[in-house]
């Protein structure tokens, strides 16, 4: 059986799109290895009708949802490999089985690299975050840090003083701020500390201070932090997508790549973390991308045989 559509990702993008195409009455086979950026976070927030939920819950919804469409299918597994011939992709799992397909649409996100600092990921999705947007709400009016060694912080720190206004930034050894960046945060109550992190300290991923290697400390009780984004992806192809400077898949506003019949969502082509509504939406668009240009194929063959 040639399918319509394969989505590559079983995130809230790649479910989506899987919805679309399902009650498009696509054949479709959505790939999912479990394995999400968000595993360590225990409540997704600003998802309408949604708000606070546990992501496994959510995915476990959606899911029940998709198979009440005869067209969609859900294989729970890692794709190995995809590669174009002629017309379709081969798409070929790590189990060794080789689906064709139309049109391929990634949906793979993002992983996170976390700086290198000791004891980070017992706090990291309990007290300390990336997202203000998602987790800013719970962590309002407390003492918070903004940790980041790059260019970042400026920008991220502004961001989180609309949450609280008792704000440090921690630049864990790095001069990265200018002198005008430096007095105009100081003018806004935003303090800045250049020390080299030691390590987080709590207990039960509750974050109480942070810890420099002179052994002084600082009181906080959460905050942001500053991570390294890479594609997700794990598989082997050679479609031969381009990715944009920020290190997502380049797409034009239909989600199309510049490889014919291919198109990219969600996290993997704003290269970074965004809310799940977005990557709903963008999810949705592919798909309904990817059902306009089958249906265009589908008279255009119509023409040429009459």
């Amino acid at each position: 059986m040639i399918l319509d559509c394969a989505v590559i990702g079983g995130g809230t993008a790649g479910l989506k799109a899987a919805l679309v195409l399902g009650r498009s009455r696509r054949k479709t086979i959505l790939f999912d290895d479990n394995k999400p950026r968000n595993a360590v976070t225990s409540a997704s927030h600003g998802f309408i009708t949604r708000d606070g939920i546990n992501p496994q819950e959510l995915k476990r919804i959606a899911q029940e949802e998709l198979y009440k469409y005869p067209d969609v299918r859900i294989e729970k597994q890692r794709v190995h490999r995809i590669n174009k011939e002629n017309t379709l992709f081969k798409v070929e799992t790590e189990n060794g089985e080789v689906y064709s397909a139309k049109k391929i649409i990634l949906a793979t996100g993002f992983k996170e690299v976390l700086p290198d600092i000791p004891r980070v990921k017992e706090f990291y999705g309990k007290s300390l975050f990336n997202c203000p947007f998602c987790d800013g709400w719970e962590l309002r009016d407390h003492p918070l840090a903004v940790i980041a060694d790059d260019q970042k912080a400026f920008h991220m720190a502004k961001l989180v003083s609309n949450w609280t206004n008792d704000l440090i930034i921690f630049t864990n050894g790095k001069e990265v701020l200018s002198l005008e960046e430096q007095e105009l945060l100081k003018s806004k109550g935003i303090s800045i500390n250049e020390k080299k992190i030691a390590a987080f300290i709590g207990e039960e991923g509750m974050l109480e201070k942070i810890q420099f290697e002179d052994e002084t400390s600082v009181l906080r009780e959460g905050g942001f932090i500053s991570t390294e984004w890479l594609q997700a992806d794990s598989f082997k192809t050679s479609l031969g997508y381009t990715l944009n400077e920020q290190g997502g898949i380049a797409t034009d506003s239909w989600q199309r790549t510049k490889t014919e019949g291919v198109f990219a969502c969600g996290d993997t082509r704003i290269a970074g973390p965004s809310q799940l509504i977005i990557a709903a939406a963008e999810g949705s668009m592919a798909a309904i991308s990817v059902v306009a240009a089958l249906t265009e194929e589908k008279f255009n063959q119509d023409k040429q045989h009459a």
